[in-house]
């Protein structure tokens, strides 16, 4: 049996527009109902929702089941020896793309990269433990160890005013293959607390985008804004979130108590996370 490619680096590398869908409720069931929907990727999230490593476990499964939809995982960390960790035990559940919040520099990009690398014969490669678990399919996958690498699709995030500063370097880092803008935070550090769409915040991250694009990687962002969704994929941004599971349940449970119940919480205004 082959290491199973990884259709959505493909993509990225042939500059296909991915679309895709945040998941936050951390359920293998609503994961379910959401893999069915048609979007290109599902974002597990294991920094911002309540997900273990067999919470994650149990979604990839699930995800395997809808061939069309590509499982991306957001680890809650990445810089030290427990991100070191987490990466490792990630990857050998069988997550081929990983996100990893909070990137400043491009060591810190360039450390990612090598955790998330076995070894190779000729001394290059990585310090990702070796281990025969559900990524090789315990060993039925028989040349996973030199063929896994290629297949491992890493994804940064920039999400402050010094991951901008160093922005062009983050990308230009060798094995990183996309950099992905966080609103929120970054909007946090520009002194615009909890708005993102400000428009200082919405210039950074339209720079941020053509100067990832210009250095030949992936960019991508979150948003619920269809108008601000559409802006950067017209800008190049080739993998864009455009929802949230948790968001869409809360806003059409509030929409739908409020048609019948006087006094019912309002359905909250889209934002961009």
């Amino acid at each position: 049996m082959q290491t199973p490619i990884n259709a959505f680096k493909q993509a990225l590398q042939n500059k296909q527009a991915q679309i895709g869908l945040w998941l936050g409720l951390a359920n293998p069931y609503t994961t379910e109902i959401c893999a069915g929907a048609g979007f290109d990727w599902l974002l597990i999230d294991g920094e911002h929702a309540p997900n273990d490593i067999n919470s994650i476990l149990a979604q990839l499964q699930v995800i395997a089941g809808y061939p069309g939809s590509h499982p991306i995982a957001r680890v809650p960390m990445g810089h030290g020896h427990v991100g070191e960790a987490l990466i490792k035990q990630y990857l050998d559940i069988g997550a081929q793309t990983l996100l990893v919040p909070m990137v400043d520099t491009p060591e810190q990009a360039a450390a990612l990269v090598r955790a998330t690398r076995y070894p190779q014969n000729d001394g290059k490669g990585g310090i990702r433990g070796m281990a025969g678990a559900r990524a090789s399919r315990w060993g039925r996958y028989p040349n996973y160890a030199h063929e896994a690498n290629a297949q491992i699709c890493l994804l940064v995030q920039a999400e402050t005013r010094n991951a901008l500063d160093n922005l062009d370097a983050i990308a230009a880092t060798e094995g990183v293959d996309g950099v992905f803008i966080g609103p929120a935070d970054l909007s946090a550090s520009l002194g615009h607390v909890a708005n993102p769409g400000h428009p200082e915040v919405q210039a950074a991250i339209e720079d941020a985008i053509q100067r990832i694009v210009k250095a030949g990687k992936a960019a991508g962002i979150l948003t619920t804004d269809e108008a601000q969704a559409r802006r950067y994929l017209e800008l190049g941004a080739t993998f864009v979130a455009v929802g949230l599971d948790t968001n869409l349940l809360v806003r059409a449970t509030s929409t739908l108590a409020a048609k019948f119940k006087t006094g019912a919480a309002p359905a909250p205004a889209s934002k961009t996370y």
